[in-house]
């Protein structure tokens, strides 16, 4: 292992990120008093190009008059191949309350990118005295993007969360495809006259917890947009944490739920890892680096394993 050790991520809760246009008001109450963990207030592609100005306005009310209790409240501004980006940050920064944790930045390519929203973003808050320094999430939706994924997570100290976007993704791509995440019917291989479903997705989500576990970034999986399909959203969901992802987009109010319970740990992993961590304390009080849990080695590495069960366990708890 590097003597440069990987980075701990932010200690937030993030199971599940709730989608919402800034145009539509009467959602954002209802956003509030969900269980998602981090609400993302949308000015991008849910609002209309006509509806840009006034929904920019909406957010920044909503940053005062709404209670968001602890959750994380970020807002997804324009891509910055738009004329919309620039005045989303300037108004955003000048304008909000405080309370406003973090921007989404979407169709990020580069590190370049990055760098021009940091810097804007610095100097309104040097400019206007703003005490609380904004976080970023950034959206992985196209071949740049996933290309230069890792240059991407090292961009920024302010970079503390990215996303896949399956959609943008895809038509990046070029994917013969119009679903939003999921199986895809045409991506199979054949065994015999059994046809295997492979997930097409799996490459880009590896890539991108690799390059947000090497820069301490919260990896995050995007839509399903099959909203009316709970088995495939939860399918889904399943291999991203197994994956290394901590949570899940939510485009429709019922994958709240799924995604909370899938990016929980169980009582009985949470029980089996606490088990784990006091066996090996035992073999350590013994002089033994290893010992034998339930018919299987468990040695440093897993402690490690078992560690990370236990934090989020008790970080979604405490939350």
């Amino acid at each position: 292992m590097s003597f440069r050790l990987q980075p701990t991520p932010v200690d937030r809760p993030n199971r599940c990120q709730l989608f919402g246009p800034g145009s539509n008001t009467k959602l954002h109450p209802k956003m509030a008093a969900s269980a998602a963990d981090v609400i993302n207030l949308d000015l991008e592609d849910s609002v209309a190009p006509t509806d840009k100005d006034a929904a920019r306005a909406n957010v920044i009310a909503a940053t005062k008059d709404i209670d968001w209790g602890t959750k994380t409240l970020s807002v997804r501004i324009n891509g910055l191949d738009t004329p919309y980006w620039y005045r989303d940050v300037v108004d955003l920064l000048e304008q909000a309350d405080e309370r406003l944790d973090q921007i989404m930045i979407p169709k990020v390519g580069c590190a370049a990118d990055i760098y021009a929203v940091d810097a804007l973003v610095t100097a309104i808050e040097t400019a206007k005295g703003r005490t609380k320094k904004i976080n970023f999430e950034v959206i992985i939706e196209s071949a740049a993007g996933i290309a230069h994924v890792e240059e991407i997570a090292a961009a920024s100290p302010r970079l503390v969360a990215m996303s896949l976007g399956a959609a943008d993704f895809a038509a990046s791509m070029g994917m013969q495809t119009t679903g939003i995440g999921g199986t895809q019917e045409n991506y199979y291989m054949i065994n015999g006259d059994q046809k295997h479903w492979s997930d097409p997705w799996h490459w880009a989500q590896a890539a991108i917890v690799a390059a947000c576990r090497t820069h301490g970034v919260l990896p995050v999986d995007g839509p399903f947009g099959d909203f009316s399909d709970d088995a495939g959203f939860i399918a889904q969901a399943k291999r991203s944490a197994t994956l290394g992802m901590v949570g899940k987009w939510a485009i429709h109010p019922k994958q709240i739920a799924l995604a909370n319970e899938v990016f929980t740990p169980s009582e009985d992993a949470v029980a089996e890892a606490r088990e784990i961590l006091a066996a090996m304390e035992q073999a350590k009080a013994n002089g033994e680096g290893a010992t034998v849990y339930k018919g299987r080695l468990v040695d440093i590495a897993s402690i490690k394993q078992a560690e990370v069960i236990v934090k989020q366990s008790e970080m979604i708890a405490g939350a």
